[in-house]
């Protein structure tokens, strides 16, 4: 048996009783006759005395080495510990070689490049563990709101034969002397699943070619997508609305030890999010003194420049046709205008979505007009002659939610193994 307790569960309701432990070595501290170990596991951190014939065991270790304790447990005097262990059999099970390329206690600061080459043993420091924490509850959170709303989780294929938007920045893979891409969305298959399924979602890797070097993109991402049939943009986004709650919610509940470790901010439980429309976005910028016409995209300061005025979630709804992929469906009050919309964390985009085409005939025109082959989509389109209905959905980039509820600056901090366009390992 490695170990018959965790440190979270040493409390004063055992002292006298015989534990084992399992861990790694945090801190070793030699007084002579007296050795204390600093142990810490997944859940915290134990420490533990030890003397006798074990003192050399304990004093020749090499800290962050793998050891199992067994001992009784006792009253500690350490203003850390409310109990300790007195040592009966000390361990090492194997020992970590120094120097260690990185100090995962976190004491000594490293470049994020430098944990990221040893992300293993990065996670050790409680601060990363709890980032991981927290995107698991989220993941968690999120898969059981879609559930609860009788949405049905599929998983589409990874390797496709043609562009799912239509655009550059996809990865080529040669597939049995194919040429084949690595999926940057699931959008057609969910689209078309939505035939039949009613309402699905999928949390998954996709891969987009970028040569991006910011904080906020990577080369593989997570994201989350819904698609549900017989629902409006309106209704999708309110959905939208739903899981940001649930997880603001949730996440303080469920994991207040992490957050409060983070120093995350305070989210307080939102209802209906702020939308703007994208003409609205246009008045505001114009007042600030900006040029911008009707059909511009919203570039990276001008985003910036809007998430001072609005800091918290928010909408921008109602984009220009041109600006959205070809398959969002046109206003019928404003055909220049698309059912789409993006929601923000200031200026940062976190998902984009919209109510879409469902007639065979427009959408291939939509492709059409988007400088796209429909041949070339001939295997999607089809199933737009089988009853088609009416449907709306949105992807969610998930590591950038992350990004917001752990307060990180950094896209990185928040994947356990990132790709971007300069890493590839480990």
């Amino acid at each position: 048996m490695y170990r018959s307790h965790y440190a979270n569960q040493l409390d004063e309701s055992l002292v006298g009783q015989k534990v084992r432990i399992s861990g790694w070595i945090e801190d070793i501290r030699d007084i002579g006759r007296l050795v204390f170990l600093v142990i810490r596991d997944v859940t915290g951190s134990v420490q533990v005395v030890v003397t006798g014939e074990k003192l050399e065991t304990a004093k020749n270790a090499s800290r962050q080495s793998a050891i199992i304790i067994s001992g009784f447990v006792r009253r500690s005097k350490a203003k850390d510990f409310s109990v300790e262990i007195k040592a009966s059999e000390v361990s090492i099970i194997n020992s970590a070689v120094q120097p260690l390329p990185i100090d995962p206690t976190g004491r000594v600061e490293s470049s994020i490049d430098k944990r990221l080459d040893s992300r293993a043993l990065d996670l050790r420091n409680p601060k990363v563990a709890a980032l991981f924490h927290v995107r698991s509850a989220a993941l968690n959170i999120i898969r059981d709101t879609l559930l609860k709303n009788n949405y049905i989780e599929i998983n589409t294929p990874k390797i496709i034969g043609t562009a799912s938007e239509g655009g550059a920045n996809l990865f080529n893979v040669e597939y049995f002397k194919k040429t084949a891409y690595l999926a940057q969305s699931p959008q057609l298959y969910k689209e078309q699943l939505v035939l039949a399924l009613d309402k699905v979602f999928e949390i998954g890797s996709y891969f987009r070619a970028e040569k991006s070097h910011t904080v906020r993109h990577l080369s593989e991402f997570t994201s989350v997508d819904v698609e549900a049939a017989f629902v409006d943009y309106e209704d999708i986004m309110v959905l939208a609305e739903r899981i940001v709650t649930d997880v603001i919610v949730q996440l303080s509940e469920k994991c207040k030890i992490e957050t409060n470790l983070l120093d995350c901010q305070a989210f307080t439980p939102i209802g209906k999010i702020e939308r703007l429309t994208y003409e609205e976005c246009l008045d505001e910028l114009r007042k600030e003194g900006e040029k911008i016409e009707f059909g511009d995209d919203l570039s990276d300061p001008l985003l910036r420049k809007l998430g001072e005025f609005h800091r918290g979630f928010y909408f921008i709804i109602d984009w220009p046709v041109k600006l959205k992929p070809f398959y969002l469906e046109s206003k019928e009050s404003n055909s220049r205008l698309s059912k789409s919309f993006d929601l923000q964390y200031g200026y940062l985009e976190l998902a984009s979505g919209g109510a879409r085409q469902y007639d065979y005939g427009k959408l291939c025109s939509s492709l059409t007009e988007h400088d796209l082959n429909p041949t070339n989509f001939s295997e999607h389109l089809k199933a737009f002659e089988w009853g088609m209905p009416p449907h709306s959905g949105w992807g969610l980039g998930f590591d950038r939610l992350m990004m917001v509820m752990t307060n990180s600056r950094n896209v990185r901090e928040v994947v356990i193994y990132p790709r971007d366009t300069e890493r590839l390992t480990p």
